[in-house]
């Protein structure tokens, strides 16, 4: 389904929980911890990636939090896959459970993984997560790359002073792995605005630190990241600048965030509650259909306008 701009609107992320295994200092301010929340059920996810599917929806991907915390995950992945029409089915994780978990992710019917992975340095990445443990993300991707869980796509959130002179070695993993890495500026969001806008680094240091990058086309014109690649290299290099550089004339996407609000746009306070209606026994159908029609046109970061949620709320 097209939205009024002529979008055409076949991505879902589907944010399960806000709970998470880690705390980084982007993402999660101090004062949240985990808790039982108010999670949307499985039947409601199902119900309303349908409702999407519908108006031509074939693309979902599953977020937190971290979406492996949450018990039944292998059920939810299982029922979202045997939706006819879901053409691709991925997920977003911090990587720690994904040992545990990638064979039987595959066999539930996940295609593939990105990993938020900030930092090659144990040391660095115990900091920014806050107690997480780098060898155990490296054990997930390896326990992903034999699952079959491809492509693989690391996620690096650029942050100044910290994880500068990690971009070599990030960008140098892709020469003999079939692998993209995604650098991705830091974004100012909920009560961690002013931290994130003090550690903001453009993603135009990537080019400084490695000039021989060669631009290569994507994959998906959809996508958010311009790729480049090292010469004769196995894997891409990606970059995401929501902050220097919009990308909002191809976003192709809506949000459920774990409490059951529909978010078109993620730089945007405004939310849909789609779980009411379904509470109520509404059809849903014609709400998201209104929701893809007026999705605004672009987001807007000016003092004031930055959202209230937090990232885990929110999936990213």
């Amino acid at each position: 389904m097209l939205d009024s701009y002529g979008r055409k609107i076949n991505y879902l992320r589907v944010s399960v929980t806000d709970n998470c295994n880690l705390n980084c200092k982007y993402c999660r301010p101090y004062t949240i911890s985990n808790k039982k929340n108010n999670n949307i059920t499985l039947e409601e996810i199902c119900t309303i990636v349908k409702g999407f599917v519908k108006t031509g929806v074939d693309k979902v991907r599953i977020t937190g939090g971290e979406p492996l915390v949450r018990n039944d995950i292998l059920t939810i992945v299982e029922k979202i896959h045997e939706i006819d029409g879901i053409k691709d089915l991925a997920m977003t994780t911090n990587g720690l459970l994904l040992s545990k978990y990638a064979k039987d992710l595959k066999s539930a019917g996940l295609n593939r993984v990105n990993i938020s992975l900030d930092t090659l340095d144990s040391k660095k990445y115990f900091e920014i997560t806050k107690g997480g443990s780098l060898k155990m993300v490296l054990k997930g991707i390896e326990a992903a790359k034999k699952a079959g869980l491809s492509p693989i796509k690391l996620n690096v959130v650029l942050m100044k002073n910290f994880n500068e002179e990690d971009i070599i070695r990030f960008i140098n993993l892709t020469k003999y792995e079939d692998i993209d890495v995604r650098f991705i500026e830091l974004m100012p969001i909920g009560t961690l605005k002013d931290w994130s806008l003090s550690k903001y680094l453009n993603n135009h240091i990537v080019f400084k630190k490695v000039p021989n990058l060669i631009e290569v086309a994507p994959l998906d014109i959809s996508s958010p990241a311009k790729y480049y690649s090292l010469p004769s290299a196995k894997g891409r290099i990606g970059l995401i600048n929501p902050i220097s550089c919009k990308f909002c004339s191809n976003c192709n996407r809506i949000r459920l965030t774990a409490d059951g609000k529909l978010k078109p746009c993620l730089h945007s306070n405004t939310e849909f509650d789609i779980r009411k209606l379904i509470l109520a026994g509404k059809n849903i159908d014609d709400f998201i259909q209104d929701i893809i029609i007026n999705k605004s046109k672009e987001h807007y970061l000016e003092d004031g306008r930055y959202i209230y949620r937090q990232m885990s709320e929110i999936g990213g």
